[in-house]
This record gives C-alpha cells, sequence and structure tokens, in this order.
C-alpha cells in the first residue's frame, strides 16, 4: 500500500467528514479489556540516518547470491543482467504484462514482443515464436497439446527421460486427466537419450516425441534422433532448450528437423532471484503456426510505415474462450521485453562471445576435476556438454556442497534434488558455469575438492 502523507489540518479534515473527533474514535467499538494499556516496548523513533545504518547492519547479516561465486544451475543460470535492463523496465509504460488488445495505444508493447518473437525465431532455426509461456516447464506442456493438436486422434508422447524432472513431472499433472499416455525413454549408459530406445516406444498411437539439449545432465543432445523416431511414424519432434546460450554455439533445434520449440530463456537479462519468474518461449514452423498457443504479435506495412498487430487472436481465450488453443492468456511482456533488451545489447557477436565464455570456463573446471588425483570425483559422463556437466562425488553430496559453501561457493544442484529416488545417479552433482565465473573461482572450486 503506497504511504500517503497529510497534515494535521487534513486529518482532521477527513475525521470532520466522518463524523469523529479524534482517531481514537475510530477504535470506540474494540471492547477495552482487549485494548493495551501501555504502549509497546519498541526503540524510539529514529533520523534517516540512524535507520539506514540500522537496517544496513541487518541486512549485511543475510548471505546474499552476489557474495558467492555460483555454480547452480539445472535449468535457471546465473547469467550477468546489464544494469541498464531492470532500470528500463521501470519505466511506466512496461509496468504491466495484460494483453495489448488496442493497437492504436500498445505500438510500444506490440513492437517489443515482436522483437522478441523474431529473436526466439533466429536462435532455435524456425519459422514463428509466440510471446506467451510462462516458464519453459508449461512451455513444455504447451508444446505437447499443440502436436496433439495437429496431429488429431492420437493418444500418447514419448518423452526422454534426459529432459528436466520437474518438466516431466509438469506434463504428468497437466496430461493426468486429458486420456493421454506418457511413455519415458530412459537415458543410456552414456547420458544420452538411446535413439534405439526411442525409435521403439513410438507407435501409431505417438503423437509427439520430445528430447531435451543440452540435456538435464548437460550434455548435447542429437536433435535427429527425436525428429526422425517422430516423422517415422507421423508424430512431430519436439525439442526442449532451458539454456538459450547454447544455442548461439549449437546447432538450433529447427536445423535437425525439429517442428516445435521450446523451452526456457531467462538467460537472457533475468535474474536467477529464487526461481523466478521466468520467460518461456515456443517456435515452431509456419505450417503449424494456426496452433501455436497464446500471443503472437505481427508486423504490418503500411503507407506511413511498419505498425503492429495481435495476429491470429481468434485462438485465444478472450475471443473464443472454450475453443481456445490454450488457457495461456496473459503476456509475458515484461520479461520478454527484458529478454529482447538483452539480446538487443548483446547483438549476434556478444551472444557467441558470451557463449564461448560459458563454454570454456565449464571446460576448465572439467580438465581440473580429471586432474585432481584423489579418486574421489569425476565426470558422470563422456559426452560434449555445453556450460553444464554432472559431477559424481565419492563424498555425499550434501558434505562437497557444504565444503564448498564455506569457501563463498554455491557448488552446484544435486541430481536428487530434482529427481528424488534418482538411485544410481543419487551422487551427481549439476555444476554449472557463466560468464560471471572467474577463473579463481574456478581455482577456489578445485581447491576444495582437492581437499577431500
Amino acid at each position: 500500500m503506497r504511504y500517503i502523507p497529510n497534515s494535521p489540518a487534513e486529518q482532521a479534515a477527513l475525521l470532520r467528514e466522518i463524523g469523529v473527533s479524534s482517531v481514537d474514535d475510530l477504535f470506540a467499538t474494540v471492547p477495552r479489556e482487549v485494548l493495551r494499556k501501555d504502549p509497546p516496548p519498541l526503540a524510539p523513533p529514529m533520523s534517516e540516518v540512524e535507520l539506514r545504518r540500522d537496517l544496513g547492519a541487518m541486512a549485511a547479516r543475510n548471505a546474499a547470491a552476489t557474495c558467492f561465486a555460483s555454480f547452480l544451475g539445472a535449468g535457471l543460470y546465473a547469467h550477468h543482467s546489464p544494469a541498464f535492463v531492470s532500470q528500463l523496465l521501470l519505466r511506466g509504460e512496461f509496468l504491466t504484462s495484460y494483453t495489448p488488445y488496442q493497437p492504436e495505444v500498445s505500438q510500444g508493447t506490440l513492437t517489443a514482443i515482436w522483437e522478441f518473437q523474431t529473436h526466439v525465431a533466429l536462435l532455435t532455426g524456425m519459422d514463428v515464436a509466440n510471446a506467451s509461456m510462462y516458464e519453459g516447464a508449461s512451455a513444455l506442456v504447451e508444446a505437447v497439446l499443440m502436436a496433439e493438436r495437429l496431429t488429431k486422434k492420437r493418444t500418447k508422447v514419448v518423452v526422454s527421460r534426459t529432459i528436466h524432472p520437474e518438466y516431466l513431472a509438469t506434463l504428468g499433472t497437466y496430461l493426468a486427466n486429458l486420456g493421454m499416455e506418457i511413455v519415458e525413454v530412459p537415458a543410456g549408459a552414456d547420458g544420452v537419450t538411446s535413439a534405439a530406445g526411442l525409435a521403439a516406444a513410438v507407435d501409431d498411437e505417438t503423437f509427439a516425441v520430445a528430447v531435451q539439449s543440452p540435456n538435464v545432465f548437460g550434455l548435447v543432445e542429437d536433435w535427429s534422433v527425436a525428429a526422425e523416431a517422430a516423422h517415422a511414424r507421423g508424430a512431430l519432434a519436439v525439442g526442449v532448450v532451458n539454456e538459450m546460450f547454447s544455442l548461439a554455439l549449437l546447432k538450433p533445434p529447427g536445423e535437425a528437423g525439429i517442428d516445435i520449440a521450446c523451452g526456457e530463456a531467462a538467460s537472457f537479462g533475468i535474474p536467477a532471484s529464487f526461481g523466478g519468474p521466468l520467460v518461456g518461449f515456443l517456435a515452431c514452423r509456419d505450417g503449424f503456426k494456426r496452433q501455436i498457443p497464446g500471443r503472437l504479435a505481427g508486423r504490418l506495412e503500411t503507407p506511413n510505415g511498419p505498425v503492429f498487430a495481435l495476429t491470429l487472436s481468434t485462438r485465444e481465450q478472450h475471443i473464443r474462450r472454450e475453443k481456445a488453443t490454450s488457457n495461456i492468456c496473459t503476456n509475458q511482456g515484461l520479461f520478454a521485453l527484458a529478454a529482447t533488451m538483452t539480446l538487443t545489447a548483446l547483438g549476434k557477436h556478444g551472444l557467441r562471445e558470451t557463449a564461448l565464455l560459458c563454454l570454456a570456463k565449464a571446460e576448465y573446471l572439467k580438465a581440473g576435476i580429471g586432474r585432481l588425483g584423489n579418486g574421489k570425483f569425476a565426470i558422470a559422463f563422456p559426452g560434449a556438454t555445453f556450460n553444464e556437466f554432472a559431477l559424481r562425488c565419492g563424498p555425499p553430496v550434501g558434505e562437497v556442497l557444504s565444503a564448498l559453501e564455506k569457501a563463498q561457493i554455491l557448488g552446484g544442484v544435486p541430481y536428487a534434488r530434482l529427481a528424488p529416488g534418482a538411485g544410481e545417479h543419487e551422487d551427481l552433482l549439476l555444476v554449472a558455469t557463466t560468464e560471471r565465473i572467474r577463473r579463481e573461482d574456478l581455482d577456489r572450486f578445485l581447491d576444495v575438492l582437492k581437499g577431500f
């Protein structure tokens, strides 16, 4: 609630208007026996200088994420968020996430949405992208439901178990009462999706095949495995990405036969905070655009120059309601704008340079772990990775994280936290690097592991 100051004269006028003579009269109906007789034991009022000093001392007792070198990942990465992004987001005209129904008063918002869609389409190698997904997990759900609408009368979706476990859990929740079957294909011993296993699970009832790259272990998957398995049976291939910087270096899903790409784009300018807010994305082939869920801003050429408007809006709840393609109906504008500003500032070269930094730091750390020689830590899987990898720990993962924390390092995400009952993977720690990690942070990480 906003603080609205008022003078004693104004207070008196307000009380007079409602027919009482003092503030105490407002509480006349409260029984006398429940009222305090003495004022609460609070410290006397402070000056602003004293108050700032006191609150600052209290704040200093917190362990802020910025005080640590963060190797956290597992779908949410501690990338640099440029200062100008958060400052520009404070502008009043952006302080709404709701639908820009009226193009005549929403050209700025519509332009920002269109630019976000353009960035996503370029990065994923797809023809069309929307701007309405809440976050990566529900974006996967929307992609799967979209595939079901496009193939019709099929009831089975085949997913790789190397997709983020929380994404799979969300998918399970959504489909639980829709009469659809989810078949999970386990990873091979190398940590990536088994092409043979995926193909064997797909049949004529399958409407979608979904694979994530880099997968939950950080391993780079072959998109074409999903595309070939799906297309052989008339199904659609869904590609999941939750570290978008990877697309600056790796083959985009659109170039490998994927039909619908989806995932999380929070790596672009949105701080990890306490796990959100996030910004999902969804992109597809041009032929599928009439089934794409949510917002789609389009650019039109007029004699007075380009203008922007919501396109294909009849797919949305505010037009057709029960016939809408999705329940996604509120725009992600503010965070899509943050991602757009970050991507625009980085540009093509900055994006690639940042991705190379992430990759180089992860490779440095992997090489250092390989040279530890204490026999207690190992890279879990030999395949190619981007900026994240699975570290197999001899000591309990909790002890490793505690030791790292004492060295001001947030060491990673235990795989077992994402997938309770992880079995043979209980000893895995997911470790991610970003451009914010310094060489000395990497060396400190290695020094802690040497101490075991």
